[in-house]
């Protein structure tokens, strides 16, 4: 049996990745092995793109029997495989980044703010960083520029040294400066009834 779309514009010898919802459900239901070896295809070339999406939908409402089980599977796979590879993707960025540094593990990690164990983790892939994270290596191993105000943001400040040394002067001097207290008894509360 040939598969057709009813009521649509597109048609199965279409591209899948212009196949609107309807149509995904109908190749679901109605279509043969090389409908969903189409379908599949697409989905796995980018398991959160639209196409992955449309097929999405249509299994929270629609399970067609004996392929809702397997498309279903094979997304979770496809969206897995995604993860892992991007996980790579993501340690080998912050093994360069720390090759770029010239700093070791530990001293790249304490300037990221981290430890020494957990930048092992980024770097086998076991834990992605956050993106703030991310950027913070990237600005320590000289990857991209300086940090400029964003939009509601000020911008971060560079410190002076010799401005934050007048500041601690001025402050040591307050506290030379203050009167000697003398101890004072305790203070004495009174006391609560007892229940």
């Amino acid at each position: 049996m040939t598969l057709t779309f009813r009521n649509l514009k597109q048609s199965p010898d279409d591209p899948v990745a212009a196949w609107p919802t309807e149509a995904v459900q109908a190749a679901l239901e109605r279509g043969s092995l090389a409908h969903w070896h189409r379908l599949a295809i697409v989905v796995r070339s980018d398991p959160w793109g639209p196409t992955a999406r449309r097929l999405e939908e249509v299994l929270r409402h629609s399970r067609p029997y004996g392929v809702a089980e397997v498309m279903t599977r094979m997304l979770e796979r496809a969206r897995a495989e995604w993860e892992r590879r991007e996980r790579g993707e993501v340690a080998a960025e912050i093994a360069s980044l720390l090759a770029a540094s010239g700093l070791s593990g530990e001293g790249f990690a304490r300037r990221i703010g981290t430890s020494g164990s957990r930048l092992s983790t980024y770097l086998s892939g076991k834990v992605v960083p956050s993106a703030t994270l991310l950027v913070r290596m990237r600005h320590v191993a000289g990857a991209c520029p300086p940090l400029k105000a964003a939009a509601g943001y000020p911008a971060p400040s560079v410190p002076d040294p010799e401005r934050a040394a007048r500041q601690l002067a001025a402050v040591l001097g307050l506290v030379d400066s203050l009167p000697f207290r003398v101890k004072r008894r305790p203070l004495t509360y009174p006391v609560l009834a007892r229940l």
